[in-house]
């Protein structure tokens, strides 16, 4: 049955790192996936995957940046499946830049993605998942929510207020919602290596980051997309409003 049996999840950033690991991780324990992501060509690539393992996925290309790209992934869930039961935010944008230098463009279109639209889909969603008697909201945040990073300005801010904001929408619409918030570490997927390039050697920025872990490694995308699988579940029933680091060590 697998146990996410009979749910409908939503999941942004679902084309590539651990947006996908998480969409194909729902799919196999069987939730209907709306995929959400800006590139078409890989979107397909995900849905095509989770088809032929047998699993149920819809995906939708959507900016999560506005309010209607976030409104066409519910209206999919609704449409095709029936409802919401579970949303997971793992879609991002590194805005790469210090306060002086980032471009303005830069700094709002950051915010966006990562803050903005986290209340733009709960804004839409909740009211559907209550609906259905309620269910589980998993963001995907940072270590950076605790730490600066050099020319970070906007990933770092936008990345700490979402500890707050899930705090805030737990008290909100618990015992319903719970929400919690999923705080990785250097993680190995594309974005760590579009973020070194803030640095004067990228790779050895990578390397520097999985060695200050104490396990003296980089994340995988699977290990992010198990604790996901874990929020969503009734696994963690007593647990919302948390924001929960998974770095291997690297906040210690």
């Amino acid at each position: 049955m697998g146990r996410l049996a009979g749910k409908v999840a939503i999941v942004t950033g679902a084309t590539s790192g651990m947006g996908r690991a998480i969409a194909e991780s729902f799919a196999k324990e069987g939730a209907a996936v709306v995929a959400g992501g800006r590139d078409a060509e890989r979107g397909q690539s995900v849905a095509a995957k989770i088809a032929a393992e047998g699993g149920r996925c819809r995906f939708v290309a959507s900016d999560v940046g506005t309010l209607d790209g976030n409104r066409a992934l519910v209206d999919a869930a609704v449409a095709d499946f029936g409802g919401v039961d579970t949303l997971v935010m793992s879609a991002g944008e590194l805005g790469l830049g210090s306060v002086t230098d980032v471009p303005v463009e830069t700094w709002h279109r950051t915010l966006a993605t990562n803050l903005h639209a986290v209340f733009y889909l709960c804004r839409l969603a909740i009211p559907e998942m209550k609906k259905r008697g309620g269910g589980s909201i998993v963001v995907n945040g940072s270590i950076a929510a605790y730490k600066g990073f050099p020319n970070h300005a906007a990933y770092c801010a936008s990345k700490g207020a979402l500890v707050p904001l899930v705090k805030q929408i737990a008290r909100d619409h618990g015992p319903a919602i719970r929400v919690n918030l999923m705080c990785p570490g250097p993680v190995d997927t594309p974005l760590i290596w579009d973020s070194a390039r803030a640095f004067d050697d990228p790779a050895q920025a990578v390397h520097a980051a999985a060695q200050g872990t104490v396990q003296k490694r980089l994340g995988l995308p699977k290990d992010v997309a198990s604790l996901a699988l874990f929020l969503a579940t009734d696994e963690s029933s007593w647990m919302t409003g948390a924001a929960i680091p998974i770095d291997g060590g690297a906040l210690c």
